[in-house]
């Protein structure tokens, strides 16, 4: 099963220009605030995981993921990897750019969660499969919906 959610956001930059950008380069730092990520490590150009939720009827999940950062002209973007060997995992796409005559940082992000469930043989199972298959995607949309606030909180710190 693939749940998707995604997120668009304009947050008000910085006015030095160097730090604004220096903020979407470092995933370190400009996550650090995001309370549904865990175990957030930076290495290089890899950023690694942990998206840890509670689903109803199956407690809490907790999806791995795995994403390579490239620095773009005006910011920065993440690009999802693969996980092999994972009953679920997340993919973390996303993009960041200093633009506009305001300043502002353009954000889009898309999460891809990526979750493993015995398959439906009967009504009852594929019942459950619905309920699943639409609990997570609440839930994922809830927490995409908290990406700004987070964002923004750890922006100010810059600030």
């Amino acid at each position: 099963m693939i749940v998707e959610a995604s997120e668009l956001f304009t947050l008000t930059a910085p006015p030095d220009h160097a730090a604004a950008l220096a903020f979407l380069r470092d995933p370190a730092r400009s996550l650090a605030r995001v309370r549904f990520l865990r175990d957030v490590q930076v290495g290089g150009a890899q950023v690694r995981g942990v998206l840890a939720v509670q689903l109803p009827m199956v407690g809490e999940v907790t999806l791995p993921f795995f994403s390579v950062l490239e620095n773009t002209e005006s910011g920065a973007r993440l690009i999802p990897q693969g996980l092999q060997n994972e009953r679920a995992w997340l993919e973390v796409a996303g993009e960041g750019k200093l633009s506009g005559p305001l300043l502002e940082l353009e954000y889009a992000f898309v999460f891809r969660a990526h979750l493993s469930i015995p398959t439906a043989e009967k009504w009852g199972g594929s019942a459950f499969e619905k309920m699943v298959q639409a609990a997570a995607s609440r839930t994922m949309a809830r927490v995409t919906q908290e990406l700004p606030k987070a964002l923004a909180a750890a922006l100010a710190e810059v600030s």
